[in-house]
């Protein structure tokens, strides 16, 4: 602020007091010797003794010599010395003005300097807060980086509360950005276990459809699926870690898992029991079966357990057939009700499981799952078989719930600790780093804390390393306190400095609003301070805003009343006419409204908004018009359209009154409402409805012609009926040889004479060149000078009729007209 107003009172010339070192000096010529040298060397002493600036000032201004007075002044560094000394050497000492100005100029261009690299900050600040703020996060880190660099220039011109309010945007920075890299990181995980878990579907399907299309013999190698099964198991498991799976998804994975394991138990049970099979096998073809063999046969084939689908091995095949036969003989009553009484337990059991494992209730769901398996045991094949797949899908679920609580507590606090190590590393604002601290320790504790001392003794580290940076600011914020005080009273020196100098009467008043606005910012920002010390400061800061806005009320109210009298002119433009005088005064308005100096906020914007309304109104009358004169446009040229369609079709084939009609209905257009396009549409049918018209007059005419030439040569007589303007228009003509008005018409026409004729047809062309008709003719002219040869023709009345030849070379350069 010191900078704005040195700025404002840099060109006003303040009256200076007479110098009375130089008033007391006598002239050169008057003062004897051996005083000047005294006085010279008493000003050296001055200064080599290290004067303040006002003694420096007086030596630049009377030192005895030149260079008693350019050192002086070169030593002065005190902007208000300096602009004392330069105006008084102004026209007295060249080498004083001319040092004083280098030295004005040098801190003019460090306060300029200093300027715009406080401009500088404030920019930085503003964006990195607006990128902190932005949901543009489109090359954001490099942008970031960007911003970090610029700020590098200038950080140590910054403020501490400055660089506190940018590393705090930069910090909210990071934080989006680091949110940024985990979401797609967390993406691109779900992307990987999504296709894991695919691949994973399609191996085991695709395995199940293998095994179910082989040949019975040989069995597939179980070393190779055992392996297969756990290796998919593992790659599932993986998979739907920490992700949500849809639940068709995780059926179908159980359903498939469940059919391969259980493919995989029962080769594994064939190969364990192959040679009692074998034994079995031997002794049924040899028919030397005993009834405790066909008993073991049965429990064989139940303990075996060969999924259905799957192509069953020959040795197996004849087990099963003994099995069969010995079971379904010895099957009592009693039986079959036991085993449906423990179907009907097992059915109850699996029910609640369910519902213990949807309410995650891990303890019940193991109780519940352990009385299913016993029930099972107690089942027969027939029985238990359709709820082994059913009981196997509930063990996985069983097993998931048990690993996601298991894993549930240590990773949350290992991202616990992970969080507030990265916080250690974070340059950010004490108090809020310290409020952080505090919440992920309550987070901790909210966990139950940690049987791993590990753990513990890990995130006891990283906060203490976190809150070590706080226990310094804390320490300092006191100092803080105090350096806020005294740039509030330099805030205060300031205004009383400009209060005093500030001339009412001729101020800028823009200047002077800033003024306040900044001074009341840079008090703001002057915090914390102590409250105690802080008491007095305030009390002298507000009495002096009270000075500095009296006289910027007065003058804004003035203001409010010159924008009030133009709200009222523009008002009364509203309903003004001419619109067009109504516009211009309106525009004339808003340049006197921008002229108009400082107002206060609310009540400009009030004003503003019944100037504007007044504006749009008269503009809005100008709209009006021009949507009325459109909308008259596009219905007159929606009928043109409709009158230019129908006179597409009319063409010189059409008959006469055809043609007329079109033509009127293109002349009753009214063309003044018509667009510019449409406009030129109808003025271009109109010629060319003309010329077709014109055309065919001219072939009725020039047919009427041909007629009356061919009478005349056929006819013998005086006379053949012509037009009665025909003996008006050939009244002044000489009369011609048939030969020579021919030749004229071929001429005229552009047709070759025969060449018997040529001769005497350059002769009629040098004639008609003498005579000014060589010119290339107008074809009104033409058709003029072609009827009037003939008329010549047919008014002959002496003589007999022409020669058919010559009227027939007539009747062909009559036809060219109408064929070119």
């Amino acid at each position: 602020m010191a900078a704005f107003i040195q700025k404002l009172f840099k060109s006003r010339k303040t009256p200076t007091p007479p110098d009375t070192a130089r008033n007391q000096t006598p002239s050169a010529g008057s003062e004897p010797e051996a005083s000047r040298v005294s006085a010279r060397d008493e000003q050296r002493r001055q200064l080599e003794a290290a004067p303040d600036q006002h003694t420096l000032a007086e030596l630049a201004i009377g030192g005895v010599t030149a260079d008693i007075r350019l050192q002086a002044a070169t030593r002065l560094t005190e902007p208000d010395q300096l602009q004392r000394v330069h105006k008084q050497a102004k026209g007295r000492d060249k080498g004083v003005f001319q040092a004083t100005k280098q030295s004005l100029q040098k801190i003019r261009d460090e306060l300029s300097l200093q300027a715009r690299i406080a401009d500088t900050v404030l920019a930085l600040i503003a964006q990195a807060e607006d990128q902190a703020r932005s949901e543009d996060t489109k090359l954001y880190e490099a942008r970031l980086n960007t911003l970090l660099h610029k700020w590098s220039e200038v950080e140590r011109q910054a403020t501490p509360e400055q660089l506190q309010q940018f590393l705090e945007a930069v910090h909210r920075c990071r934080e989006r950005l680091d949110e940024q890299q985990t979401r797609d990181a967390e993406a691109q995980r779900q992307q990987d276990q999504a296709r894991q878990r695919t691949e994973t579907l399609a191996l085991l399907k695709t395995t199940l459809d293998d095994l179910k299309g082989q040949p019975p013999e040989p069995l597939p190698s179980l070393s190779s699926l055992d392996a297969l099964q756990k290796t998919q198991e593992n790659r599932w498991l993986e998979a739907t870690r920490e992700t949500a799976v849809g639940k068709q998804e995780q059926k179908a994975y159980e359903a498939s898992m469940l059919t391969l394991r259980n493919y995989v138990n029962a080769l594994r049970r064939l190969g364990q029991a192959k040679d009692t099979l074998s034994d079995l096998s031997a002794a049924r073809d040899s028919h030397k079966l005993t009834d405790d063999q066909r008993k073991q046969a049965t429990e064989l084939a139940r303990e075996i357990a060969w999924p259905e689908g799957f192509p069953v091995p020959a040795l197996l095949e004849a087990v099963r057939s003994l099995s069969g036969t010995q079971g379904a003989s010895r099957d009592k009553p009693e039986e079959r009700q036991q085993q449906a009484a423990t179907a009907r337990d097992l059915e109850a059991t699996c029910t609640q499981l369910e519902g213990a494992l949807e309410a995650r209730q891990l303890k019940e769901s193991k109780q519940l799952l352990k009385t299913a398996q016993q029930q099972l045991k107690a089942l027969d094949e027939r029985h238990g078989k359709p709820f082994r797949a059913r009981l196997q899908l509930l063990t996985g679920q069983l097993r998931e719930l048990s690993d996601w609580q298991g894993f549930a507590t240590e990773p949350k606090q290992i991202a616990l600790c992970e969080q507030m190590e990265y916080l250690a590393e974070q340059p950010m604002e004490p108090e809020a780093k310290s409020e952080r601290i505090k919440e992920l320790q309550n987070e901790w504790r909210t966990l139950g804390g940690s049987s791993d001392r590990t753990l513990w003794t890990r995130f006891k580290a990283a906060s203490d390393e976190a809150y070590e940076p706080c226990k310094a600011y804390f320490q300092a914020k006191s100092g803080l306190k105090q350096a806020n005080l005294q740039k509030r009273e330099a805030i205060c020196h300031q205004l009383e400095t400009f209060l005093t100098g500030a001339d009412w009467a001729s101020v800028d008043w823009k200047a002077a609003e800033r003024i306040h606005q900044t001074a009341r910012q840079e008090w703001k920002a002057a915090w914390p301070v102590e409250f105690r010390d802080n008491r007095q400061v305030q009390k002298r800061f507000d009495e002096l805003l009270k000075q500095l806005e009296a006289p910027l009320n007065q003058e804004r109210q003035r203001n409010e009343a010159l924008k009030q009298a133009i709200v009222e002119k523009a008002e009364a433009l509203v309903d003004h006419e001419p619109l067009q005088d109504a516009m211009n005064q309106a525009k004339a308005l808003q340049s006197d409204w921008k002229t108009v100096g400082i107002t206060r906020h609310r009540e400009d914007r009030k004003l503003w908004q019944a100037f504007r309304k007044a504006c749009d109104l008269i503009f809005a009358r100008r709209d009006a018009q021009r949507t009325e004169q459109q909308q008259a446009s596009e219905a007159a040229d929606a009928a043109a359209r409709t009158a230019l369609d129908n006179a597409r079709d009319v063409d010189g084939s059409s008959d006469r009154q055809t043609i007329e009609a079109a033509q009127g209905r293109l002349s009753e257009l009214d063309t003044s409402t018509l667009s510019p396009a449409v406009k030129d549409r109808c003025q271009h049918e109109r010629q060319r409805l003309a010329r077709a018209l014109e055309s065919q007059r001219l072939a009725e005419d020039i047919a009427a012609w041909q007629a009356l030439i061919l009478a005349r040569a056929e006819s013998h007589a005086t006379e053949v009926p012509t037009p009665d303007h025909w003996n008006r228009l050939v009244a002044d003509q000489a009369t011609l040889e048939d030969q020579e008005l021919v030749i004229r018409a071929e001429i005229l026409s552009g047709l070759p004479s025969p060449e018997q004729d040529q001769q005497r047809r350059m002769e009629i062309q040098v004639q008609r060149l003498a005579d000014g008709m060589g010119a290339s003719d107008q074809d009104r002219d033409r058709m003029k000078a072609l009827e009037k040869l003939v008329a010549l023709w047919c008014l002959k009345r002496e003589g007999p009729g022409s020669e058919r030849a010559l009227a027939d070379r007539l009747n062909t350069a009559l036809a060219q007209l109408i064929e070119g």
